[in-house]
This record gives structure tokens, sequence and C-alpha cells, in this order.
């Protein structure tokens, strides 16, 4: 059974770092692309990041330079270290994964590109 657990969320000062992990059960990483989304209250899901599982990487200009996303060597968990957090990353941080290889292309910020969800975790930054 594929599931996803993000863990790592949490109250940050503007400025400040928080990095989040995504747990995968079920699968390896081999076959897969996991990617973060975020969703903000009123606001629609938007794609963070994505990683391949060749190690190609896709970043939302909102987050470039700032946010890392990341895998560990057992392909078991993926991370996103968040940088110099500004008010407006406060939302409720998503992992998600779809069986390939790659990142959907162009698409990969899409959420219909992915298969599997974990529940979300909180991240606020606030002074």
């Amino acid at each position: 059974q594929v599931q996803l657990v993000e863990s790592g969320g949490g109250l940050a000062q503007p400025g400040g770092s928080l990095r989040l992990s995504c747990a995968a059960s079920g699968f390896t990483l081999d076959y897969h692309s996991i990617a973060w989304f975020r969703q903000a209250p009123g606001k629609v899901r938007e794609g963070v990041s994505c990683t391949s599982s060749d190690g190609t990487t896709y970043y939302a200009d909102s987050v470039k330079g700032r946010f890392t996303i990341s895998s560990d060597n057992t392909k078991t968990t993926v991370y996103l270290q968040m940088n110099s957090l500004k008010p407006e990353d406060t939302a409720v941080y998503y992992c998600a994964t779809v069986r390939s290889d790659y990142c959907p292309g162009d698409g990969w910020w899409a959420p219909s590109e992915y298969d599997y969800w974990g529940q979300g975790t909180q991240v606020t930054v606030s002074s």
C-alpha cells in the first residue's frame, strides 16, 4: 500500500528555516517522482518542487534559491529544506508521488499529475 507521511512543519520566523520530510512506504523512489505542493487558506494548491529518480529537480519561481529538494540514500524519504522563509510561505505542505522516473515535465506543478498524496503538514511563518 502506497503511503506518504509528511513531518517537520511548525512555526518559523521570517528569515528562518525549516526542513520538511516525506516518508514513503509501500514503494521506493527508484521508479517514482516526488513533488511538494502547498495550499494556503483560500488559495489553490500550488506546486513547490519536484524531484525525479535521476535527480532532476524543478522549483516554482517563488521558491528558487531558497528551497532545496533532496532524497536520502535509502530512497525512502524526500526532504524540502526551506531557508529564508517569508510570511507568504505559510501554508499546508503536501508531498505527492507519480509512478514515473521523471517529474511530469512542464506540467510538474499540476496536482492532477500525481497519484498519491500525504496528509499535509502546517508551516507558519510569522514573527
